[in-house]
């Protein structure tokens, strides 16, 4: 992943003073003047061929995005639909990708195996073409340079940053997706990676049409706990409470009216922990979590989930559900949770941590959970313990998790 080299103990130095931005955001108010318009965005947008663009069983084309500093733009994009599909329209999925990253062709195909039909798309004006250090050759209809280049254009005009383009382009690719004849336009959903993680909770947050939404790595209150803490120290107070006031998730999250599926690693050093909890909190609909101790953080690997194919199958397919948690209780030392599942669950494993400070520093320990029963597990907890929380496995390998929990004074 392309991502700027900051020093972790600047980020643990400057976190207090970035969190203090964090406390003056104000939901209501950054709603009401949202730059996007989702009527015009809601419109499909004209595409084009790409013809020196060449995938076998992928379309490859560029879309009109929106204007970047008074110019047009084109959006680039993979497209492919499944070979067996079993019914005129098909469901579909928006794909997003992460820092580093461009339109996947095999992301598409991956879900084109799966049944759905996919779009890809390149958030940042380039077409899947190396050109070089890890970059992708520009576009002459590109859009801005993205990902932390987007905290050096807050004193730009709004639409012509960078979150506002990605974003856009991404509900243009819905209502692409939407004006297909072989598109079933109520079964469509979204997932992203990282930075595609990022973008996938404002999207889905702004465009209530996806039918779910599962960022991966992905979440809000980035001015809180984030890799990228001390490039808001650099920024200044002033420029930095602008940019988490226009575009951390977290101002927009409470609007999200579709089924989230949150899937994250323990020791995740780009978006922690402690700020995934605060963003899973924030939707008031239905959540599933997926959090597995230290998954690595890469493209490769946030493609790969079973779970998340299994969560669109169900909402989109009518296939078996993950298994859902439905309590989680402590007293004093012992905690238990209850669940239900359609899919016997094979173990459940008590996670836990008995460290402070950074997260991705922190030793995650697992242990077997003490079945009570019919759907029902506890565990006891070990001295010293900071955080922890329960993973269910199921007979087919899908993990689920429970909410993650702080031991009182002791989450940093």
């Amino acid at each position: 992943m392309r991502l700027s080299q900051v020093s972790a103990a600047d980020a643990v130095a400057t976190r207090a003073s970035v969190a203090l931005f964090a406390l003056l955001l104000s939901p209501v108010t950054v709603w009401a003047r949202v730059p996007w318009n989702l009527r015009a965005l809601s419109n499909p947008p004209h595409t084009y061929t790409a013809p020196e663009l060449h995938e076998n069983g992928m379309r490859g084309l560029f879309f009109d995005g929106v204007p970047w500093q008074g110019k047009p733009t084109r959006v680039f994009a993979w497209y492919g639909v499944p070979t067996n599909a079993k019914s005129d329209r098909v469901p579909a999925v928006v794909l997003v990708h992460g820092g580093g990253g461009t339109a996947f062709a095999n992301w598409v195909r991956l879900w084109n195996s799966r049944g759905y039909a996919a779009i890809a798309i390149d958030t940042c004006g380039s077409v899947p073409i190396p050109a070089g250090n890890d970059t992708w050759q520009r576009s002459s209809f590109g859009s801005p340079p993205c990902w932390e280049e987007s905290f050096d254009q807050i004193d730009w005009p709004e639409k012509d940053q960078w979150p506002y383009q990605a974003v856009a382009a991404i509900i243009l690719a819905n209502s692409l997706l939407r004006s297909l004849p072989e598109i079933d336009p109520n079964r469509i959903g979204i997932t992203g990676i990282s930075w595609g993680g990022y973008l996938t909770t404002l999207a889905a947050s702004i465009d209530r049409r996806f039918r779910f939404a599962a960022p991966v790595y992905g979440g809000g209150f980035l001015g809180e706990d984030s890799y990228w803490i001390p490039q808001f120290r650099l920024m200044g107070a002033v420029r930095a409470h602008k940019w988490l006031h226009l575009w951390d998730p977290s101002v927009y999250l409470k609007k999200a009216k579709m089924p989230f599926l949150w899937v994250d690693g323990t020791n995740d050093s780009f978006y922690p922990l402690d700020s995934l909890r605060k963003s899973y909190l924030l939707p008031r609909v239905p959540r599933t979590l997926c959090i597995r101790v230290r998954m690595p953080h890469s493209h490769d690997e946030g493609e790969r989930p079973e779970e998340i194919y299994a969560f669109a199958d169900r909402l989109l397919r009518s296939m078996p559900p993950l298994a859902t948690v439905q309590a989680q209780r402590q007293r004093e030392e012992v905690v238990w949770l209850s669940y239900t599942a359609q899919i016997p669950i094979a173990k459940a494993d008590f996670n836990y941590t008995r460290d402070r400070g950074d997260w991705k520093d922190r030793n995650w320990i697992s242990a077997a959970a003490e079945s009570q029963g019919q759907h029902k597990f506890r565990a006891t907890l070990p001295p010293g313990v900071t955080a922890y929380y329960f993973n269910l496995t199921d007979e087919h390998g899908l993990v689920v998790s429970s909410d993650l929990r702080f031991v009182a004074g002791t989450a940093r």
